[in-house]
């Protein structure tokens, strides 16, 4: 199999509810010497064009509209042509960020994006936010979780549009029932893997993380 997944680290800031913090992004690319999926446009379109290269980016996917995550997806968009993808439930945080720019096309539970000859099954994980998805690409024994489970616990449910319960439920549901060597690669910080993860599902539980 020629294809791959390619990771590139851009730094920036996340603002909602009043507050400010810098950030740094995982950016995923998934693709061949060819053509390329863009997994969250954060903060830097230059950087990531420059790790598309020549290739076609057949798509740029939000896994949720938090401001770090679509920063420069309209960006890159315009320099590539390449259509912007997200879950219609995020619509009303993604025009906090772009109330001039709407997303090209919708992202559903249970949809499949093709790249490279290998498919990405989008899962609706909401609960970190309303929209919130996760890409599933057995080929590649991975999953693109964006904020919603990270290294040692579920992403952030104390601001505008989430929901503790609600991102439970998901992880739970949505993501722990994938292979246990499943690699989980996230929206911030390092990789990790579901069999490592699924362990912990009740010590997040009573310390609501």
């Amino acid at each position: 199999m020629s294809a791959r997944v390619e990771h590139l680290v851009t730094s920036g800031t996340f603002s909602l509810d009043g507050g400010t913090w810098d950030v740094d992004n995982n950016v995923w690319l998934v693709g061949d010497d060819t053509e390329v999926v863009v997994i969250d446009a954060a903060h830097d379109a230059d950087a990531i064009a420059t790790a598309v290269g020549d290739r076609r980016l057949v798509a740029i996917v939000c896994t949720h509209a938090h401001d770090d995550h679509i920063d420069a997806a309209p960006a890159l968009a315009d320099r590539t042509g390449a259509p912007i993808l997200l879950h219609p439930a995020d619509t009303d945080l993604w025009k906090r960020t772009h109330p001039d720019r709407a997303p090209d096309g919708d992202l559903a539970d249970g949809q499949r994006l093709t790249v490279a000859g290998v498919e990405l099954t989008v899962l609706h994980t909401p609960g970190h936010c309303h929209g919130a998805v996760s890409l599933y690409a057995p080929a590649l024994g991975t999953v693109f979780t964006g904020d919603t489970l990270f290294q040692g616990g579920p992403g952030a449910t104390g601001r505008t549009f989430s929901d503790f319960p609600t991102i439970i439920e998901s992880i739970r549901g949505r993501l722990l029932t994938l292979p246990a060597e499943t690699v989980v690669r996230t929206g911030h910080g390092d990789s990790t893997t579901i069999g490592a993860e699924a362990p912990q599902l009740d010590e997040w539980i009573s310390r609501g993380h």
